[in-house]
This record gives structure tokens, C-alpha cells and sequence, in this order.
């Protein structure tokens, strides 16, 4: 089993907007980030904050449809 990252920005110059994006996204559900590394996070936290950042994406594609 390979422990290589494939989690990669297509465009790197992105992950600045990335970043802000996630903290707005954590925000909204009340989990409370850092810069950096946030491994004091439970599996509820992090997942609510992808979830919402994913709900946020497709609210945003279908508004440009």
C-alpha cells in the first residue's frame, strides 16, 4: 500500500483561495481552525468542513448553470 499523497491542486497558485475557502467553510459549521496543521480535529470536525465545502461547490456550480 503506497502512503503517497495524491491530494493535489491542480493549480498551485490556488491554494491561497483553497485556504480561505476552508476556514469560511469551517466557520459556517462552528469548527474552529488554525493555519496549519489541524490534527486535534475529530473525524466529525474535518468531515463536516469537506462536507460543507462540497455542498458549497455544488451550490455554486448549479447558480452557473
Amino acid at each position: 500500500m503506497s502512503t503517497k499523497n495524491s491530494n493535489k491542486l491542480n493549480v498551485p497558485e490556488a491554494k491561497a483561495a483553497m485556504d480561505q475557502f476552508k476556514m469560511e467553510a469551517a466557520s459556517e459549521v462552528g469548527v474552529n481552525l488554525k493555519n496549519g496543521y489541524n490534527g486535534h480535529l475529530t473525524s466529525r470536525e474535518a468531515g463536516s468542513v469537506g462536507g460543507q465545502m462540497g455542498k458549497k461547490m455544488i451550490e455554486s456550480y448549479e447558480k452557473n448553470l
